[in-house]
């Protein structure tokens, strides 16, 4: 095969070039989302895995010359809004991402257009408030705050008026704020010796990450309970602040390096000192494994986070390799459907969730790889809520197989849209619980 015709080589990936004045030219960033969207056009293989690649495909469909060059380079925006940066269409599905010659990075380019809208004051009040998730996160902790703010944004007016001044779908399923912090009521660690393995520390910091601080606690609980089963030492990092992926997908990368300045030295000072990091929210471990790095590739803290990040599962089941993860299960979960966010996959890790409840005796899974369609901050807004929908729908249907016991996912936002769209949808209603809490369950603690 020519290597014209497509990559025989495993994709890598550029470090992003974002200081530099040409990543903010709009002619410079024009011309190549000509090119690129010249060579999609031609190929035309990931139409089905978003709404970027259907819109661009219309627009060229229905241009003058029905070719790229017939496409006013002002839709071009309408493709950039569809994408939120999932990746997939890089990891699984574009034959010309580097080495091929061709060099296509489709995320990374719709990166760069969010980048050049954000600074030119493009971005909604909206869009700023959703992407704030530290200012949000004020509400969470005071009970009888958080309280009247989760009864409030459960009544249909106050729903009315999110969507009348935000844009926030009045359908769409938002998350509640915690009565008490994770950070401020987790357990401490009890005094555990070290048992390093071949393949992991013995030793654990956990980065909270901003939804399981402030929203879902119980997330947080069920990672610790499961470490001190196992008799693994943990710490909470001491200090930490979002990991930037919202900011990411609205295309503020300053924002994205002023909550790096706060995290790295943290997380690197942990990772010197031979700490696993684990996050229970796939979007921030990426965030440490792949993003931060390709923006600072010469910050050598940041490099080393990258290799001392982990995912819970990825480390459970090295750790199960290492002969130090105890199996000692007391309960079979039946029959689980679960769902591969696309923020895991494109860690490139393999389905080590999946591999890890395949433990658990009597335990069948289903398991779901295809993209959600919450993406976010994505599904909540009303532009694209209904799209969100649509996208998940093979999802929701396949979910639904085999009348599941429990449906799961390791990204809780996804979780809860799969949950409505299978209500919506009028299929069987199953448990949803996040795969630590299966897990928790299944050891019995």
């Amino acid at each position: 095969m020519s290597k014209t015709e497509g990559n025989l080589e495993a994709p890598t990936r550029h470090p992003l070039d974002w200081l530099s004045e040409d990543f903010y030219n709009l002619d410079s960033l024009n011309h190549e989302m000509e090119r690129v969207f010249d060579i999609c056009h031609g190929c035309r293989r990931c139409v089905s895995l978003c709404g970027s690649f259907p819109t661009l495909f219309d627009l060229v469909d229905e241009s003058s010359t029905m070719e790229v060059d017939g496409v006013d380079k002002q839709d071009y925006w309408k493709v950039v809004d569809q994408c939120y940066l999932c990746d997939v269409c890089y990891l699984t599905k574009c034959p010309y991402t580097p080495p091929h010659p061709w060099n296509l990075d489709f995320p990374h380019l719709m990166l760069r257009a969010k980048a050049v809208k954000f600074k030119n004051g493009e971005v909604s009040t909206r869009d700023k408030f959703l992407s704030n998730t530290d200012g949000l996160g004020m509400f969470a902790g005071i009970p009888i705050v958080t309280q009247a703010v989760n009864a409030v944004n459960k009544t249909k007016l106050a729903r009315s008026l999110l969507e009348s001044t935000l844009g926030v779908d009045k359908n769409a399923w938002l998350p509640e704020f915690a009565t008490q912090k994770f950070r401020s009521g987790a357990a401490p660690s009890a005094s555990f010796a070290v048992q390093d393995g071949k393949l992991t520390p013995g030793k654990v910091a956990v980065y909270a990450t901003c939804y399981i601080n402030f929203n879902e606690p119980g997330v947080g609980h069920d990672l610790l309970a499961i470490l001190a089963h196992n008799e693994i030492p943990y710490v909470l990092v001491e200090k930490e602040a979002c990991c930037g992926m919202p900011k990411l997908e609205q295309g503020d990368l300053q924002g994205v390096a002023e909550k790096k300045a706060i995290n790295i030295p943290q997380l690197a000072k942990l990772a010197r000192e031979g700490y696993a990091i684990l996050t229970p929210i796939p979007s921030c471990t990426l965030m440490y494994k792949q993003e931060l790095p390709l923006m600072f590739p010469d910050c050598a803290d940041t490099q080393l986070v990258k290799e001392a990040m982990w995912d819970p599962f990825e480390y459970f089941i090295s750790r199960n390799r290492d002969g130090l993860l105890k199996t000692d299960f007391k309960q079979s979960l039946g029959q689980v459907s679960y769902h591969v966010p696309c923020h895991s996959r494109v860690q490139n890790v393999g389905k080590k969730t999946a591999e890890t409840l395949m433990l658990i005796p009597e335990t069948t899974l289903n398991v779901v790889e295809r993209c959600s369609g919450h993406a976010g901050t994505f599904g909540v807004k009303k532009e694209f809520h209904a799209t969100s929908m649509k996208i998940g729908k093979p999802v929701f249907k396949a979910m639904a197989e085999d009348e599941p016991n429990y449906i799961s996912s390791d990204c809780q936002l996804a979780g809860h849209h799969i949950a409505q769209g299978m209500e919506e949808a009028g299929l069987k209603k199953a448990e949803m619980a996040h795969p630590l809490a299966l897990m928790r369950k299944a050891y019995g603690i």
